[in-house]
């Protein structure tokens, strides 16, 4: 095996076992104990391994900060346009990309499928995270605007939006529950929507990929075709941030929260 893919094999088992002592990585690594040591003494000449109060060895900030400006680099809307096009295309309707920014949903991008459907939101236009299909998903993977906005009025869009807390908190649960979100004219009347968040390498959204058209979104094999184009591909994208959870998220993105106390 060669000194690189021992260094490899050193970090993956620090990264997923550790902090460990030199013999203990040698021992489950079937390495050389002089080998393994030299290679963490190397790593840690460069800060990527360093000794823990008691003396084993851990990950280090350097590699931390080398893969967080890989991953800062990476700009996801653009992972999202090819996949949106081809969405788009065997759909007919609009993939609209957004992103959360300032407690809101964005518009960023969007590919129409079918340029005579002009009800969707324009690029750049602002909507608020409580309806619509991309709001919803974003909304009920944050812990953190969740509580912002079940804390402040819901002021309806169309008859259809939901503007009651308990109502919404209901919604949510059921969008983690399956994994996606419904608008069924919350937002726009005529324009229905199906939403999946993405999310970063802490299980936290940072945008949601959704597709809105004039045709109904209710449970049936036209929303599970819908839902089978755009679940993988809100995964890829997400994986692309360093997003290493179960996919779809469902209830495990937010199991590590903590969660609002009653009342």
């Amino acid at each position: 095996m060669s000194s690189t893919r021992r260094t490899v094999t050193i970090l993956d088992l620090l990264a997923r076992r550790g902090p460990l002592g030199v013999r203990a990585v040698a021992q489950q690594l079937k390495l050389p104990l002089g080998s393994v040591h030299r290679i963490l003494l190397d790593l840690s000449e460069e800060m990527v391994v360093e000794r823990t109060a008691d003396g084993d060895w851990d990950l280090s900030h350097r590699l931390f900060e080398i893969t967080g400006r890989q991953l800062d680099r990476i700009q996801w809307p653009r992972l999202v346009r090819p996949i949106a096009e081809k969405i788009a295309e065997a759909t007919r309707e609009t993939v609209n990309i957004t992103a959360l920014s300032g407690g809101a949903g964005i518009c960023i991008d969007k590919v129409r499928g079918n340029e005579g459907m002009q009800l969707d939101a324009p690029i750049g236009s602002r909507g608020p995270l409580y309806c619509g299909g991309a709001g919803k998903a974003i909304l009920a993977m944050s812990e953190t605007e969740q509580e912002r906005i079940l804390g402040m009025p819901l002021a309806p869009l169309t008859r259809h939006t939901i503007t009651d807390h308990a109502m919404l908190r209901r919604e949510l649960d059921v969008i983690r529950g399956r994994g996606y979100s419904l608008d069924n004219e919350e937002v726009v009347m005529g324009v229905h929507c199906v939403g999946i968040a993405i999310l970063d390498r802490n299980g936290h959204p940072v945008g949601a990929i959704s597709i809105s058209g004039p045709s109904p979104k209710v449970p049936g094999p036209d929303l599970e075709r819908l839902i089978e184009m755009l679940a993988p591909a809100c995964g890829h994208v997400s994986r692309k941030l360093g997003y290493a959870g179960p996919w779809p998220p469902v209830e495990s993105a937010l199991s590590e929260m903590p969660r609002r106390k009653a009342g």
